[in-house]
């Protein structure tokens, strides 16, 4: 009997060749397999992909494997790709579904599997439930066919999606005025899967791609992990300043989310990209069409949907909530605290790539620095201010849920706390408009504390209360 597996947020992660073993990935596939030929796939098509971590491409094969044991057939990339290039080839091959072996953003020793629908988006909760369900309590109960057999008679097809997804893209967004710019650009990859992206689409006029940490290496020197918060972009800050570029952007290990600096060599964090992104769309291109946001982002959303009138939809942490919401109310934007945006004529997946490509066409269109665009914002919605604390825990998660629910605070941060938001945490309202949320990782044994805030001398003391509240300080 082998240890039963759970799927978090996204799919399910592990630590390499401790539970993230061949049969365990196997055991996954099976489990995914099950469920797409309840769900009526029989004999489809399915899409598989990887990042750039240890043994990443081997662990894609033997998902292949599985899937043709149980009767499908399999496009599988060529090369570590990106997990939006991957979710528009789902789509683009109207195949059944896919499965991405990535861990997105953990640290190197660990790699993740995840899954998808049809339209290339996240499986919705009640799905991935399902999917867990059908997962065997051993090897014993996969089926698995031979990669090399399978090759041979086209059961596994290798494709390369980099033209079609181009393609694609430039229905979305014209190139040529970034092209033409004369904008130095640094372009961080974290050693993922964005690497040679931005040079291969940009290339061809003045503008010039600078690309750092841009090679396959699964231990990622020079940052703890590759997610695009510092300090893992601490380097690709210095090196905009050192090379007195316009702008850093910086995509995660498998490219879905993006960073953004300025040419200060400023982090611009997630929640004011995010609102950027927004106002991008709403103010430089006149689309008006639902947002959808997790309770974790940014409040300054609530403010441009009122602004633009456009209606503004707050969901669970996760794009197995956003992505459903985005097909449901054909959202303009989808997003969340992480670095995660989505896109209306896209698939309603991350994309860092297509994010960072709006990002440059706003600087291009307004003709303003990254600087320029924060102050732009925020003559729209006023200032507000972020950070996020994460800490290990041990021990329980009951018992600490409720020593938060008994903390019943009348003030955080020496601000009023207006109300309780149970939906994803424990998200607390205050009267300034800001918050503080504190929710359990849904892949990792970590606390996090978030905050937004109108006051930027409160933000610590907001952080510390929430620290107290969990029981971590």
């Amino acid at each position: 009997m082998s240890d039963k597996i759970h799927f978090g947020t996204d799919g399910w992660r592990g630590v390499i060749a401790e539970d993230y073993t061949f049969d365990n990935v196997r055991r996954c596939t099976q489990g995914f397999a099950s469920y797409l030929q309840e769900i009526g796939k029989s004999g489809q098509w399915v899409v598989v992909g990887y990042d750039k971590r240890f043994q990443s491409e081997n662990f894609a094969l033997a998902v292949a494997e599985v899937l043709v044991g149980n009767g499908f057939n399999v496009y599988l990339t060529k090369d570590a790709t990106p997990t939006p290039v991957i979710s528009f080839s789902i789509a683009n091959k109207k195949a059944a579904g896919g499965v991405n072996i990535t861990a997105s953003h953990n640290p190197p020793t660990d790699n993740g599997f995840k899954v998808r629908d049809q339209d290339g988006g996240a499986i919705a909760p009640e799905g991935l439930k399902l999917i867990e369900s059908h997962i065997p309590d051993s090897i014993k109960g996969v089926n698995r066919a031979s990669a090399s057999e399978a090759l041979a008679a086209n059961k596994i097809v290798r494709f390369d999606p980099t033209k079609d997804y181009i393609q694609h893209l430039q229905t979305l967004i014209d190139l040529d005025p970034i092209r033409k710019a004369g904008l130095t650009i640094v372009v961080d990859a974290m050693w993922g899967n964005g690497a040679g992206w931005f040079t291969r689409l940009l290339s061809g006029g003045s503008t010039q791609v600078i690309e750092i940490h841009n090679e396959r290496n699964p231990i990622y020197p020079e940052m703890k992990r590759p997610e695009p918060i510092p300090p893992n972009i601490d380097v690709g800050l210095q090196r905009t300043v050192q090379e007195k570029a316009d702008v850093l952007i910086v995509t995660d290990g498998d490219a879905d989310r993006l960073g953004f600096g300025d040419e200060r060599g400023a982090f611009i964090n997630q929640l004011q990209t995010y609102a950027l992104l927004a106002y991008y769309l709403l103010e430089v291109r006149q689309e008006r069409g639902p947002i959808v946001k997790t309770l974790s982002t940014t409040s300054m959303l609530d403010k441009l949907g009122k602004l633009y009138q456009v209606p503004v939809y707050e969901t669970g942490v996760g794009f197995k909530y956003v992505a459903p919401k985005m097909k449901e109310t054909n959202a303009m934007i989808g997003g969340e605290e992480s670095g995660g945006y989505a896109f209306r004529g896209n698939v309603p997946e991350r994309d860092g790539i297509l994010a960072g490509l709006y990002i440059l066409d706003m600087i291009v269109k307004l003709k303003r620095k990254p600087s320029e665009l924060i102050t732009l914002l925020f003559d729209k919605v006023g200032p507000h201010y972020y950070d996020r604390i994460d800490t290990k825990f041990t021990g329980d998660r009951s018992s600490r849920e409720k020593m938060i629910l008994e903390a019943n605070p009348d003030t955080i941060g020496g601000l009023k706390v207006t109300g309780l938001n149970t939906l994803d945490g424990y998200k607390f309202c205050l009267e300034d408009g800001g918050w503080l949320l504190i929710r359990f990782s849904g892949t990792e044994p970590i606390i996090r504390v978030y905050c937004e805030t109108t006051h930027p001398e409160s933000v610590q003391s907001i952080l510390q209360d929430g620290l107290r509240i969990a029981g971590l300080s």
